[in-house]
């Protein structure tokens, strides 16, 4: 897949005089009202302090995705560097033509992708349960709540009922779990998830509805 240049070559494209594209261009490029994007113009403008800002604000969720996709700490915040070199790589041939988050995605995914394909089905390990970090609870913790209304069969402490949740997660394959990471986690709407990660929204409430049928069996025996 490519990676970085997905988004940047697809939609409308500025006028061949060169000229960047400027908050007046709003209706050819509704995704300018995006705040991210907003600074992701100010990085293709020069503005080291713009891309500081990007990073800060989605470096932890990267890292998040990529380790609950992948099961493995060092290579999330591997991947999660990657992505951002990738970004400050593209910078001056950006076009705002999705969301910054949508774009971004896009990328964390084919990268994940492409590391399962080097290095095959990885032996899964298992992860040390974390309290809930700086960007609210993590996605197990969303799963959760989601269920709130099925108690468990017996009293689970809150660090029981989260590994279990992770264990349940951890049973789903690689695009299904990428899918609800993003939907629940992220708040991506199926369009946007779509785009990111190269499917059509039909297929990606496709893939929801399984991936969630498939939780709902393993946490079957937890709740009443």
């Amino acid at each position: 897949m490519g990676g970085d240049s997905g988004l940047m070559q697809t939609g409308p494209k500025p006028q061949s005089s060169g000229r960047n594209v400027i908050a007046s261009d709003t209706k050819l490029f509704p995704h300018l009202r995006d705040p991210d994007v907003q600074l992701m113009m100010r990085v293709k403008q020069g503005d080291d302090d713009a891309f500081t800002q990007l990073v800060s604000a989605y470096q932890d969720r990267l890292v998040s995705v990529f380790h609950h996709v992948l099961n493995e700490q060092a290579q999330a915040e591997d991947l999660a560097q990657e992505v951002f070199l990738r970004i400050y790589r593209a910078r001056s041939r950006y076009v705002p033509t999705a969301k910054f988050s949508t774009w971004l995605f896009r990328i964390a995914n084919n990268l994940a992708s492409n590391s399962r394909r080097s290095k095959g089905r990885r032996k899964e390990v298992p992860l040390s349960v974390r309290d809930s970090g700086p960007l609210g609870p993590r996605p197990e913790e969303k799963l959760v709540a989601d269920k709130s209304a099925l108690m468990p069969t017996r009293q689970l402490d809150k660090r029981e009922i989260r590994a279990v949740v992770r264990e349940a997660l951890d049973t789903l394959n690689e695009r299904q779990r990428m899918a609800l990471l993003l939907n629940r986690f992220e708040g991506m709407s199926y369009a946007d998830i779509a785009v990111s990660m190269d499917m059509t929204p039909t297929a990606v409430k496709s893939l929801l509805s399984r991936a969630r049928e498939n939780l709902k069996e393993r946490l079957e025996s937890y709740v009443r």
